[in-house]
Formats: structure tokens, sequence, C-alpha cells
């Protein structure tokens, strides 16, 4: 009924999850919490039963950009083919008019739109109503997304349904709705890249104090493959909660941009429900295992939280806390192969990732040709020779620790030839040589570790140092 003739209908565009790939009340919500936490949750609890105010006040929180939020292209194109004609193309939307006004200007779309105020929440029957108010009943076509627009299809002239989902298709059958589709519908695959599982590869550390014993039994390593699996789902759960308070940041990033929730290819709300079933699932899990093992999951998630909610934008206490965070997983491998950790391993990989995170930052600002700050970070080019010289010094210390290491009790107790072990510096040194080079020049992936993991000279360079470990161990 949407493809008559009449070409005098209004053409009324929803906008949470129709015009837009997204839902500006989520998006306020997580650009607060990000901006001012603190102001945030208390706006959610003191205002969770007043809809519209709570709306307005993360709007202002938030400060978002809207020319940044994902559009549906079939929605844009269709209204901007009816505004061609010469039809009336108006914004209808339960978010706060503090953001559908903008939005409307940006599209270009000149009829005043229609939005949530302090005093009316704009959804269902209530924007039927406000429509009907307006154009008269049947007198304009609608197109949105949710069961909440059935009445507002109901009093429209024809319309449309973006991406709806079974449920809704369902729904609109038992309404006596026959409307055409638009839009492209998420996939489950989008969330599954939301938990980043290439980046699982990290967790190989967690093998590390079995390694560094030399405990090589069946137990351990089945021991240390339940700590990894609770780990993976750990990191995953703070994957997507980075993601969503990054949202403003990776739309402007050359390749994160396509992360789902940024490009609108995954639902906030489908984020937020696997953020919370993955880290309630790690730290039960881990709890199976043993109270210690879930005690540094836990902590792994709070220092975590906290990097998103404000560290990351601390120039140097940045770096710092990635290094920590990387080390809490050779701590969890310890505990979860009940393998003592010693200090000597400790005091070595804590400079080493400390390195590693100046590399991630030099990547980043190796590939930006302005000298602002780096979005969502508290570098800007002129740190990076700061960057690459606290990468050389972590370096250099960690491989005086490891040098002295060679000569303690520990070592001599493990290996029978110390020459080795102690050769076996060289490619260490070289490996981390190549990490620091290559991340100046900005020629490796926006991750180190991952990237370490996948480069053959690298690889090439780790295998000989751990060849002369062996040997030396005979």
């Amino acid at each position: 009924m949407s493809k008559n003739k009449n070409n005098n209908k209004a053409l009324v565009l929803d906008v949470d999850g129709s015009l837009l790939r997204t839902d500006m009340l989520l998006e306020s919500f997580w650009a607060a919490l990000g901006r001012h936490p603190w102001l945030c949750l208390l706006a959610v609890f003191s205002l969770a039963l007043n809809r519209p105010a709570l709306k307005a006040r993360l709007a202002e929180l938030a400060a978002l950009d809207i020319t940044l939020l994902p559009v549906e292209p079939e929605v844009l194109a269709l209204a901007q083919k009816a505004q061609n004609e010469g039809r009336p193309v108006i914004l209808a939307s339960g978010a706060t008019e503090k953001l559908v006004q903008p939005l409307a200007v940006h599209l270009g779309f000149s009829t005043p739109p229609l939005a949530s105020s302090l005093q009316q929440n704009l959804t269902g029957a209530t924007k039927a109503t406000a429509l009907n108010a307006r154009f008269g009943a049947g007198n304009f076509e609608y197109i949105g997304d949710s069961r909440t627009d059935i009445p507002v299809w109901q009093a429209a002239g024809g319309g449309y349904v973006v991406a709806p989902s079974g449920r809704l298709s369902r729904r609109l059958v038992q309404a006596g709705l026959s409307l055409p589709h638009l839009g492209t519908a998420r996939r489950l695959s989008g969330l599954i890249r939301a938990m980043r599982p290439h980046q699982w590869i990290k967790n190989i550390l967690l093998f590390l104090p079995l390694v560094a014993a030399h405990s090589y039994t069946l137990g351990g390593l089945v021991l240390t493959l339940w700590g990894v699996a609770a780990f993976c789902a750990a990191a995953s759960s703070i994957y997507i909660v980075n993601d969503l308070m990054d949202l403003a940041a990776d739309r402007q990033h050359p390749t994160k941009r396509d992360r789902p929730f940024a490009s609108g290819a995954a639902r906030i709300t489908d984020g937020m429900l696997l953020s919370v079933v993955l880290g309630a699932g790690a730290l039960l899990g881990a709890a199976a295992h043993s109270i210690g093992l879930a005690l540094v999951i836990a902590l792994y998630m709070v220092l975590s939280l906290s990097y998103s909610l404000g560290l990351k934008r601390l120039r140097w206490v940045d770096i710092f806390t990635l290094a920590a965070l990387y080390t809490l997983r050779v701590v969890a491998g310890s505990i979860a192969a009940g393998v003592a950790m010693s200090g000597w391993l400790g005091v070595f990989v804590f400079p080493v990732f400390l390195a590693l995170g100046a590399v991630k930052r030099l990547i980043e600002l190796g590939r930006v040709t302005h000298e602002a700050p780096l979005p969502g970070r508290g570098y800007a080019r002129r740190d990076r020779a700061d960057l690459r010289n606290i990468a050389i010094t972590a370096s250099v210390g960690a491989l005086v620790v490891y040098t002295l290491y060679t000569f303690s009790d520990i070592a001599a107790t493990l290996y029978q030839n110390l020459l080795y072990i102690r050769l076996a510096a060289l490619p260490v040194a070289l490996w981390l040589a190549r990490m620091i080079s290559r991340g100046w020049q900005g020629r490796m992936d926006y991750d180190p570790i991952v990237f370490a993991l996948r480069d053959p000279v690298g690889l090439g360079l780790m295998a000989a140092g751990a060849g002369l470990l062996v040997s030396a161990s005979w």
C-alpha cells in the first residue's frame, strides 16, 4: 500500500533503528558514562521513572556528535527521493528533541521534527496521535522498525518496516499490516566479531608459568586451558564494553569505524546483554576452578573497566595499565596451573608488556597526519619520541632482569647449560628491537601482541630463543 502514486503524503521517519542503525538513548548513555561516569549513573537511578527527563539529561552529559551516527542507506535514499519529489519529510522520534532537531538539520530535512520533550515521551500511540494531529489520519507514510510503531502504521496511509525480526513480522501480520521491507538485518556474525575471538590468542600468556616452571603434566595443561577459557570470556565481555564506550572515537578511526557497534552492524542492546552473560560466565567458571582464579579475573575486569572509564585517556598511565592487564594473564596462568610463579618471571614480563604498550601507541600515532590528540586518548604525535624512549628503556630493563636471572639459583636448578640461556637473551633483544622499530615506522597491526604471534620473523626469533632454553635444560 506504500507504493501508491499519491506523492502528496508526508514521509515520516522513525530515527532509532530506522533512519539510524543505532539508538540515540543508548548512544547517549555510553557516551555520558565515558565522559561523566558518576553523573551518568546518578541520572539513570534518579530519573529511571521519568524517561523523557532521562533522555534529555543523558543527551546533555553525552554531547553526542550526531554527524558520526551510522545511517541506514536505504532509508536515507528513500527520504532524499521523497524530498526531491516535493514531499514533506519529517523525523518523528522517541529520542529527545535535543538530538533529533540537530539530526534533521544535519540531514537537510527542513520540516520541523517531532521528538520527545520533558513533557511527553513520543512513542507508540502518543506518536500516532501527534502525527494524526499534524497530517490527518492516513495522510502520511511511516518508516519504523519495532512493535511500538504498530499504532503509528495503523494510523498511517502506508509505510515501510526496517529489517524486521521474525517476531515483529508475526506481530505485523496479526495487526493486519503488510509492509515492504527496507534495510539490512543484523547478523549473529556482528556479535561474534564484537567478541574479538582473534584476540583470544593473547591468552596463550597463561601457559607461560607452566613453561617457565618446566611443568608439562596433563593435569596442569587441562587446568590452564580452563583458565584460558574463563579469561577469553572475561576479555570478550570487556572488549564489548570498550567498543560501546569508544563509539565516537572508533567512527573517526580508519579501520575501527567498521567495528560492529560503531558501524551499526550489531545492536547496542544485544552487545550489552552479551557482555553481561560473558562476564558472569567468566566469573562463575573461574570460581568453579578456584577462588584465587576468580579473584584475579575479577581484578582484571575491574581494572579493564577503570581503563575504559578514564585511565585510557591519561597519558603514560594508559600504557602502564595495559602492561598490568597483560601481566595479570600470567598471574592467572600460575594460579590456574597450580604452579608457583617466580618473582623473576613477574619482574621480567611487566617491562616487556610496558614496551609493547608503548609500541601500540606508537603504531596509532604513526598513522595520523595531524598534531591533535588521538580521539579518546591522551597522546599526540609530539609524544612519539617519549613513547619510543619508554619502550627502549623498558626493553633494556627486561633484558637486565633476564640476565640477572641467568645467574640465580633458580636458573642453576632448572637448566644444565647456563651459557645457552644467557645466549637466549640475544634473540629476545632482537625481537624487542624489531617490535619497537616497526612500531615507530607504523609497519604493523594495531595490536603488537597479535602481530607478534603472526609475524614470521618475530616467531623465528622467539623459536630461536625457545630452542636455546630447551637445549639448556638437557
